[in-house]
């Protein structure tokens, strides 16, 4: 029923003329792609605010390590990846004055852990969710698999999922954000960080000296777009409702997901389905080639209406 009105609301004209304005933007502000591997400049971007200020907890030792930016090619779809990620990072994309909604969601980019798309899996994504009213925010996590890592997934990835739900929370006002509506959005490995950030979360200290520590860290809701690992995932009652996207030619993923699914209904948690015949893994927006999953972005617009986590219906 959800998803019928959501077409409803979202015509398939307005879906088309949507698809693309972003493709035409996309295209027009991309820098022409380099050779696999070679360097490449990070895409503009709002300034980023670090996690933590005085350096992230277990990365005291690799602070002198600069970041390496590197033109991939995926299936067809070329991107810039960011690894030796040690500082960790939350890059505000925030509504124009007078068209916030109230929701908020924090991006984490895939990439294996190894690397996170940071333009087609996150700024990208966060300047068009943030032209349609919701705050968008990037996370740049560190990486758990990246060549010489010494970090876990379920520890400092995770850390730094928590740390961005209270920041985000912390500046709810600043930012004209609804503090009940401050959700997480992961694509492939970053949809592992943030589910694990649903299931392991806590509500603040609130002694604690700093501020952002003594918000809770469980999100409003949770968006899992193609995630990895989804077998590792166990909701609760009482987790964060779900919305889940994926393709059904995406065979990596497919049963673990599908099975997610179940678990999140047996669960009782509200949770929303949307499975596109064909995308495979990586599509991102939708936009990079002509491609059915590109309607995901209005699907959930709608599904955050219709569960009362914004004011645009």
């Amino acid at each position: 029923m959800n998803s019928f009105r959501a077409f409803r609301r979202f015509s398939l004209r307005d879906l088309a003329v949507g698809w693309l304005c972003v493709a035409v933007a996309l295209r027009l502000s991309a820098a022409e792609p380099g050779a696999p591997g070679s360097p490449a400049p990070e895409p503009a971007h709002p300034a980023s605010i670090p996690l933590w200020p005085d350096g992230a907890p277990g990365s005291e030792d690799k602070r002198g390590e600069k970041e390496l930016v590197t033109y991939k090619l995926w299936e067809g779809i070329h991107y810039i990846s960011v690894t030796h990620i040690h500082a960790p990072t939350l890059t505000p994309y925030l509504p124009a004055k007078g068209k916030s909604n109230g929701a908020a969601v924090i991006i984490a980019p895939g990439g294996g852990h190894t690397n996170l798309a940071i333009d087609t899996e996150g700024y990208n994504v966060a300047q068009w969710f943030a032209e349609h009213g919701v705050a968008a925010f990037v996370l740049k996590y560190r990486l758990a698999r990246a060549p010489g890592s010494t970090y876990a997934v379920e520890k400092e990835s995770l850390a730094d999922a928590q740390r961005a739900i209270r920041l985000v929370r912390s500046r709810a006002t600043e930012w004209n954000v609804n503090p009940a509506a401050v959700g997480v959005l992961g694509f492939s490995a970053g949809g592992e960080v943030i589910a694990r950030a649903a299931m392991r979360f806590d509500e603040g200290q609130p002694a604690a000296a700093d501020p952002v520590e003594r918000q809770g860290s469980k999100p409003s809701f949770q968006v899992l777009v193609y995630p990895g690992n989804a077998r590792v995932v166990l909701p609760e009652s009482g987790s964060p409702p779900a919305f889940m996207v994926s393709a059904s030619d995406d065979r990596a993923i497919s049963d673990s997901v599908a099975e997610l699914y179940l678990r999140f209904h047996k669960a009782n948690v509200p949770v929303e389905m949307h499975v596109f015949g064909s995308g495979a893994h990586g599509f991102g927006l939708g936009v990079y080639r002509p491609m059915p999953p590109a309607a995901w972005p209005g699907l959930l617009l709608t599904w955050l209406g219709d569960r009362g986590f914004s004011s645009a219906k």
